[in-house]
């Protein structure tokens, strides 16, 4: 059978390159025929006995490789393991896919294909057609909203099942547990009454809330493929089927198995859907971080054309284009100053407190924000080209990819359900076939029984209930877990990097230290220092305003003021002569600041900012600034250690202040002078050391939030960074970050615990539910104690977690 496929081809200039790659194709066995068109760049093969790949393959051999694409799909209705499997096989199944990855958190496909050979819409149908309803993505923003539309639909349904299963879980336990309720409904509704109207309200369930199991669970039957859904409908039907022949047709069962498990249907439906809701409302938040670093671009610009100022749009903007930027307006895009001189916050870009200074020749980056200066600047990059639009792809890349840990419960359900289905039906067989009469109910009551065993309940509340109760609590100490998968990676960290500024230190610069020559006066010094930084931007003539303000000094109005660029400022107060600057504006001064000299190295050391202070022509006092360490910070890198995580340090601050901290700290590595793109590519080679978690503050750390393997944001942060984070600390104390990872751990163990209850008494009763026992001692399990067997693991379960409830705060005070 004859296949065709058209390629698009790059390097191709001439009739020369057409007859190559014509040729190169024809070459291949099993080629029919090759056309090559070089207006458009492409070539069409028609081939029978070779595949896409081959000829990808012959193409990049012959100098004219096969162009990439990549498409993003949303697909819906995958809620396990299995069925991201079947997706990705899907997906990779269509000519001309190379690799195909897809994520269970986000709803989302990302697909490489050679450009040409299949479309975006045609990988969606084929996703579409394993079952899992597809369609690209056009906008970051649509998965967000639909997982918040999810959320919404199943809040709905979470609420009506639950008003339904209340009744019927009263009606049904209530008189097995209180005697005297068990003798009301007797004599008031009668047994029969009580479960006809329990058939109803589980019947309105299944229909209404519970059908999403069936029409998701039972299409993977027919296909072959189960998955959680299936054995949730299968469950569920199971015990509603079994209780309907037991309420309408009793005499088809044996008097010793008659009963009813309505509300092992009802509840199996209502918990499951819980579960459900609480995965959707935290999946729904995953563009948010993309919203808002989009939110930072301006509408429009001041843009100069042919002597003209005119608003335009930020779209319109060209390479090329003279815009000009008011004082406190944001930058539109990436260019060059032209005219002006002035300071512009780039923390955005940074994570670095100080604005930086600029002039003409200097760049200016889109997003950041200027400050009281007046500027005119050059548009270098537009549209995607910008700085702020990498950001933006780097954290949509991240978002995207596929989780690095999938959900324990998912990887065993990959098998258990099929396993579990096929006990069943076993079960059934041989009952019909050689047990004692009635052959038929005794199979049906051992098949039905071995469902119900297994039935999902307990092994659906391990999970999320574990991680209700663990998230609680954690918020109770200040620690907020965004996605309940969160809890498991973080718990598995092995590194933790920080950024530096507002994590590890304040975020603000301060004065720290101030050195007084002899013969001169601290309050009169610093009095007059600030009174010449009054009308300064400078980030370190703030901190020096602040510390003359918190001590409430007096300031003097400022004469003859000079800034000198790279050394400091001279000025005239209160008839004295000041100048304000580093060692080299002394030296070039002639003034002898040798007292000082040693302080000063001694303070560079320690990753503060020496500025010297000279009054009329000598020097007089030594000030230093720095951005402080946060109080609790050393003990977090201690407790970190304690529980034998490592920790590294990632800064866009000089080498020798990162240094200097990491050391006073005891941090085990440091990245130092690094922007967005470098913080990636740091997190990438720490990776191969161990999974590791990335806590920052700032837009800039956005990417690698979203980068690693468990980003974590401290709540004082811009909400950027919070919204790229899984964990967000709200104290803004680093030593959250150690109670994070020891609740993580603690709930994490919670699980385990759970998972292993759960699973062990189903397989331990699965045999004796098929009636393993039968021959031993005529036992055959009846549906009635298999549901009993089911709700003991549940109590167990949630009982368990209900221990987190007293974990921790473990931190130790600083």
């Amino acid at each position: 059978m004859t296949s065709h496929t058209t390629f698009t081809v790059q390097g191709m200039s001439c009739a020369s390159c057409v007859g190559r790659v014509e040729r190169a194709l024809k070459a291949v066995s099993g080629v029919e025929d090759a056309k090559v068109n070089l207006i458009d760049g492409t070539a069409r093969v028609d081939f029978s006995e070779t595949d896409i790949g081959t000829l990808a393959e012959t193409l990049r051999a012959a100098g004219y490789p096969a162009v990439g694409a990549e498409a993003r799909l949303e697909v819906e209705g995958m809620t396990c393991a299995s069925c991201v499997g079947r997706v990705e096989r899907a997906l990779k199944a269509v000519p001309g896919v190379t690799g195909a990855e897809v994520n269970l958190a986000t709803g989302s496909a990302r697909v490489n294909y050679l450009s040409g050979t299949t479309t975006a819409e045609a990988l969606a149908a084929a996703a579409t057609a394993a079952g899992y309803a597809a369609k690209p993505i056009t906008d970051d923003a649509a998965p967000a909203d639909r997982q918040a539309d999810e959320a919404v639909k199943l809040r709905r349904s979470v609420l009506i099942s639950a008003a339904l299963s209340i009744p019927v879980v009263v009606l049904a336990m209530g008189t097995h547990m209180v005697p005297a309720f068990h003798h009301w409904v007797m004599g008031t509704l009668g047994e029969v009454i009580s479960w006809r109207i329990q058939f109803v309200l589980t019947a309105a369930i299944l229909v209404g809330p519970g059908a999403l199991f069936f029409r998701h669970g039972f299409p993977a039957l027919l296909r072959g493929a189960p998955e959680m859904n299936s054995l949730v409908a299968l469950g569920s039907l199971a015990a509603f089927v079994y209780s309907t022949v037991a309420t309408f047709a009793p005499s088809l069962l044996p008097e010793a198995a008659l009963g009813v498990y309505y509300e092992a249907a009802a509840t199996i439906v209502t918990l499951i859907l819980l579960g459900r809701l609480l995965e959707a409302r935290a999946k729904g938040q995953a563009g948010e971080a993309i919203r808002r670093l989009i939110g930072l671009r301006p509408d429009t610009a001041q843009v100069e054309r042919n002597g003209v100022v005119t608003e335009v749009r930020v779209e319109d903007l060209k390479q090329g284009d003279v815009v000009r930027l008011a004082p406190g307006e944001r930058v539109a895009v990436d260019g060059i100053i032209v005219t002006g001189h002035g300071w512009i916050d780039e923390s955005m870009l940074t994570g670095e407190p100080a604005p930086v200074e600029k002039a003409e020749g200097a760049s200016v980056t889109g997003g950041t924000v200027n400050g009281q200066s007046a500027l005119t600047y050059r548009v270098t990059a537009t549209g995607a080209d910008t700085v702020l639009a990498r950001i933006i792809a780097m954290v949509a890349d991240a978002q995207g990819a596929k989780l690095p840990v999938q959900a324990l419960v998912d990887r065993i359900t990959l098998w258990f359900v099929p396993a579990v289905m096929t006990l069943a039906a076993l079960a059934f067989i041989v009952w019909f076939a050689i047990g004692p009469d009635p052959a038929l109910t005794h199979a049906l009551v051992a098949g039905i029984s071995v469902l119900i065993i297994a039935c999902p309940c307990a092994m659906g509340l391990a999970t999320p209930v574990s991680i209700l109760v663990g998230t609680g609590r954690g918020a109770e100490l200040g620690l907020l877990f965004r996605r309940g998968d969160a809890l498991q990676r973080l718990s598995e960290v092995q590194i933790v990097a920080f950024d530096k500024t507002g994590t590890l230190t304040e975020g603000h610069p301060k004065v720290t230290d101030i050195e007084i020559a002899a013969g001169f006066d601290e309050a009169e010094v610093l009095t007059l220092a600030a009174s010449a930084e009054a009308r300064s931007e400078h980030p370190l003539a703030l901190a020096i305003l602040s510390e003359a303000e918190s001590r409430g000094l007096t300031l003097h109005d400022a004469d003859a003021t000079k800034a000198q660029a790279g050394r400091g400022l001279t000025a005239r107060v209160a008839g004295r002569d000041i100048l304000i600057g580093n060692a080299r504006a002394m030296d070039e001064a002639a003034i002898d600041a040798s007292e000082l000299t040693g302080t000063a190295q001694r303070l560079a050391s320690e990753a503060k900012t020496p500025i010297f202070v000279a009054l009329d022509g000598r020097a007089a006092a030594l000030i230093a600034v720095a951005d402080p360490v946060k109080p609790g910070a050393k003990a977090a890198i201690a407790a970190l250690h304690a529980m034998g995580v490592k920790t590294a340090m990632i800064s866009g601050d000089t080498r020798a202040t990162a240094g200097a901290i990491a050391t006073s700290l005891g941090i085990d590595h440091v990245e130092a002078e690094v922007l967005p793109e470098g913080k990636v590519a740091a997190l990438e080679a720490l990776k191969a050391k161990g999974t590791i978690g990335f806590t920052g503050d700032g837009i800039n750390d956005a990417p690698a939030l979203a980068a690693a393997d468990i980003g974590i944001a401290m709540g004082t942060g811009t909400d950027v960074a919070i919204e790229a984070a899984e964990v967000v600390l709200m104290t803004g104390d680093p030593g959250a970050v150690a109670d994070a990872v020891r609740l993580s751990r603690a709930t994490m163990r919670n699980i385990r615990q759970n998972l292993f209850w759960a699973f062990g008494y189903n397989v331990v009763l699965i045999p004796v539910a098929a009636g393993l026992l039968y021959p031993l001692n005529g036992m055959l399990l009846s549906p009635m104690l298999a549901a009993g067997a089911m709700a003991l693991s549940s109590v167990f379960v949630v009982t368990n977690a209900l221990r987190l409830r007293r974990a921790g705060p473990w931190r130790r005070q600083s």
